[in-house]
């Protein structure tokens, strides 16, 4: 069936399928059309990823796909823990490199590491990268609370002045990632983080936020119905000038 319905929230474009499975092949669909079209017109393109199981069916499309020039692709990602084992599954940059890096030639692959000694210098080192290759298109999801990336609210802010900056994470957020199967327990999800900030975020010319899943519901509402404000950080999307919002029935279920 496919795609049910789609709503305006400001600028944000909220399209709702039937399915998890549909929304991830439309998401992809419409993101190759995105790619395709920007590699027209330049020789190379720059994109940031997210990590998570919500991008599982979006990804496993990308990984088989033979239309985009992946060549002309410069890739990162957009947050990962500190203090994790460096070849640890929950790492985001593992999780990517498993699931697309290594099953696509791409022309860079730029990953961010939050096992280093001097994650200050991290920080710097990345933002230069973010300044050498700047985004054409954000691929991201939602937090159960509102986050982007690793901005959780309290530590969200719409005018940051960093493009990378380290974060302690709330306690929902933490707990989400055991109610998404990545930790068995709270106490083995890291307390800090590196992200991109939302500002670096935004900048991108165009963003896909995939959200499937019950646990997603009022993360969407706030979203689409609250205020734009950095209690709920995923509401900037609601000013960008080319974002959209895939969501499935769970998801949506407070919206429609």
């Amino acid at each position: 069936m496919g795609i049910i319905k789609t709503i305006q929230a400001d600028k944000l474009k909220v399209n709702i399928y039937d399915t998890r499975k549909a929304l991830g092949e439309e998401a992809a669909k419409e993101f190759t059309a995105r790619v395709k079209q920007l590699l027209q017109t330049k020789s190379e393109i720059n994109i940031v990823f997210a990590a998570a199981p919500s991008q599982n069916e979006f990804i496993h499309v990308l990984a088989n796909n033979k239309e985009i020039e992946w060549g002309r692709i410069n890739a990162c990602h957009m947050d990962e823990y500190i203090g994790l084992d460096p070849e640890a599954p929950q790492g985001f940059g593992n999780f990517l490199r498993d699931r697309l890096f290594e099953k696509q030639q791409f022309k860079s692959v730029n990953y961010l590491k939050g096992d280093v000694s001097n994650i200050d210098e991290e920080c710097k080192r990345y933002a230069g990268l973010l300044k050498q290759f700047p985004t054409d298109i954000v691929c991201m999801g939602i937090g159960e609370n509102g986050h982007i990336a690793f901005n959780d609210p309290h530590v969200a802010f719409f005018d940051d002045p960093e493009l990378v900056k380290v974060v302690e994470l709330d306690e929902k957020c933490r707990r989400q990632q055991v109610n998404d199967g990545c930790f068995k327990s709270l106490e083995n999800v890291p307390t800090h983080a590196l992200t991109l900030t939302i500002p670096a975020l935004a900048a991108a010319d165009c963003i896909f936020c995939m959200v499937p899943g019950s646990t997603k519901a009022q993360a969407v509402f706030d979203t689409v119905t609250g205020d734009i404000s950095e209690k709920c950080p995923a509401s900037i999307l609601k000013i960008h000038n080319n974002a959209t919002l895939y969501t499935d029935m769970d998801s949506a279920a407070k919206i429609i």
